[in-house]
């Protein structure tokens, strides 16, 4: 058949169909499912039921692998780590804030996928903000509020040792490594360019992003917050269901996204690849 592309009709997202990720990619393979996922920004490959070496091998049809700081790699593996929530297990709900993965780096990475291992028969939807729609529906003046700021970006809210996930965070089963580390800081534009599109969204939000170069704190964490509202909006969310067997691919660079609860009482893991920082 070949990639078969169904858009979700949302904000974003669409549905791909008609390959076998168990095998092998041709380049022309490829380069459809990039093309979709830089339309599309999240897509979901339902019914692929992958190992780890197939969610590898995957990974690097699109990039070589990010680097995962402040997680543990599953047991045998480099580039893989458990998103994982045990039945019984009652500590708040791992990444239930808007984010895009590791802004914090000099290179964050282009993209992440998550395997589906196990999912619960209700809830655990992960919601998806379109980050260049959020820009696009602002007025000239708005956009030129926020046009040529320089965010400051830091792990050290979630990942110090007193950090949301650090020493007073027990109980849970993820394997998360809290470090000094994650005190240091980076900028990035507010608004980049996409590299590989050109066009232009909000990048991160209030959580990764400390701070606004040249302006005080008070005034940052203010327009930050004011921002946030914003930049999840409803109109801009797409909520991606799971399904067993199903692999969810999605662009750092263009979309926040955040888990969700509602299945209390079952266990949920989904294997995590990042994909590093595009190079052209």
């Amino acid at each position: 058949m070949g990639v078969q592309v169904d858009p979700s009709g949302g904000a974003c997202g669409a549905r791909i169909t008609g390959i076998d990720l168990k095998a092998p990619l041709d380049s022309a393979t490829v380069a459809a499912i990039r093309s979709a996922w830089l339309e599309h920004h999240v897509l979901s490959f339902p019914d692929q039921f992958l190992n780890d070496d197939e969610l590898e091998r995957f990974t690097l049809s699109f990039g070589q692998f990010g680097e995962d700081p402040f997680f543990a790699p599953i047991a045998g593996r480099q580039h893989i780590a458990a998103i994982r929530r045990e039945a019984h297990e009652q500590t708040p709900l791992f990444a239930e804030n808007w984010h895009a993965d590791w802004s914090f780096q000099a290179r964050p990475p282009s993209g992440t996928c998550l395997n589906a291992m196990e999912v619960p028969p209700v809830g655990g939807d992960t919601l998806f903000a379109n980050q260049h729609l959020a820009w696009e529906a602002l007025s000239p003046a708005q956009q030129a509020r926020y046009a040529d700021l320089i965010a400051i970006h830091s792990a050290k809210l979630p990942y110090a040792p007193d950090g949301t996930y650090g020493a007073k965070d027990k109980g849970r089963s993820m394997d998360i490594r809290p470090s000094e580390a994650a005190f240091a800081t980076q900028t990035h534009p507010l608004v980049p360019v996409h590299p590989e599109t050109g066009r232009r969204g909000f990048y991160s939000t209030l959580g990764y992003i400390i701070g606004i170069e040249g302006m005080a704190q008070d005034q940052a964490i203010a327009l930050l917050m004011e921002l946030q509202a914003w930049q999840g909006d409803d109109r801009f969310v797409f909520a991606q269901k799971w399904e067993p067997g199903m692999l969810v691919m999605w662009d750092n660079r263009s979309v926040l996204h955040k888990a969700t609860g509602g299945y209390e009482g079952y266990r949920r893991e989904l294997h995590r690849t990042t994909i590093a920082a595009w190079d052209g």
